[in-house]
């Protein structure tokens, strides 16, 4: 199946209506909090005196805390566009950072403003050359901006699980690690350094499964998903699929990719922002990928 961009990737509007479903996120949000404690080791090694960071998509806002407790004389921005994750990162502010709603591929400050950018996990649920775009029109000259995000491996058993079921798609598209990095050069940031690393998480059965995505907003919210119900024969094919043993233990792979950025501060650019240019064939990677 041949797919668009706008149906292969994320739609916007369903994702934050996910997020502001995620009842339980801090129970399940355990691959956030492993990204969030390996961005913020990267900061030892960076000498930076920030006055603003902004954090993109604060969610709960325990790394919007962390980023207000390591600078204490900078103002530090959560900013998120679920009212759920708003209202949560809201009550454990204690006046350490400023709550704000916006887009992370609008961010409503002006140009050069910020030395910080942090994105943890904002990635998967955006337009990663407009987010790249964003950071570095907010970046001052040498700011730094900080990001993990999803590989196309994430999930891949699910997906190739569903795939026995139907035709359909069920994880949307990710960016490998290089693709990232050239969109972020054509974005406008300067020197780009990724890495990888796989983690394997195991479950029960597949309710465990089911509970820890619905918990965390990552629901399938691609453009092209079925918006009708699974039904009965279809989910028992992908169970089946799945859990090759039934009644015993199961593993998913989550690829999660590293990655900083500088800024230029203002400069001169050609071409037109936005525009991506990486084959949708390299996004979907049918053989392996989510």
């Amino acid at each position: 199946m041949t797919l668009s961009l706008d149906e292969a990737l994320p739609e916007k509007r369903a994702a934050r209506r996910a997020f502001d479903r995620a009842r339980d996120f801090a129970g399940a949000s355990f691959i956030h909090d492993e990204a969030r404690t390996r961005l913020l080791a990267r900061l030892d090694v960076l000498r930076l005196a920030p006055r603003l960071v902004v954090d993109l998509g604060c969610g709960l806002g325990s790394g919007a805390s962390a980023l207000a407790a390591r600078y204490p004389g900078a103002l530090v921005v959560a900013l998120d566009s679920s009212q759920n994750m708003l209202r949560s990162a809201a009550a454990s502010a204690d006046a350490a950072f400023a709550v704000v709603g916006g887009d992370a591929e609008r961010v409503p400050l002006k140009a050069h403003c910020a030395e910080l950018v942090r994105a943890n996990l904002v990635l998967p649920w955006c337009r990663p050359d407009v987010v790249f775009a964003e950071a570095a029109r907010v970046l001052a000259a040498d700011g730094v901006a900080l990001f993990a995000t999803l590989g196309p491996d994430t999930l891949k058993e699910v997906r190739e699980a569903f795939a026995a079921a139907d035709d359909r798609i069920h994880v949307h598209a990710a960016f490998d690690m290089h693709d990232l990095g050239d969109l972020a050069l054509a974005a406008g940031l300067a020197d780009p350094v990724l890495d990888v690393d796989r983690l394997e998480v195991t479950y029960a059965d597949v309710a465990a499964l089911v509970r820890d995505l619905r918990a965390m907003g990552a629901v399938n919210v691609a453009g092209a998903r079925r918006r009708g119900l699974t039904g009965v024969a279809r989910w028992r094919r992908f169970e089946q699929a799945l859990v090759a043993t039934p009644g015993h233990r199961f593993a998913v792979t989550v690829e999660l990719i590293l990655g900083q950025a500088f800024g230029r501060g203002p400069i001169q650019r050609r071409g037109e922002p936005g525009e991506i240019r990486v084959p949708l064939e390299r996004l979907k990677r049918p053989s392996k990928s989510t």
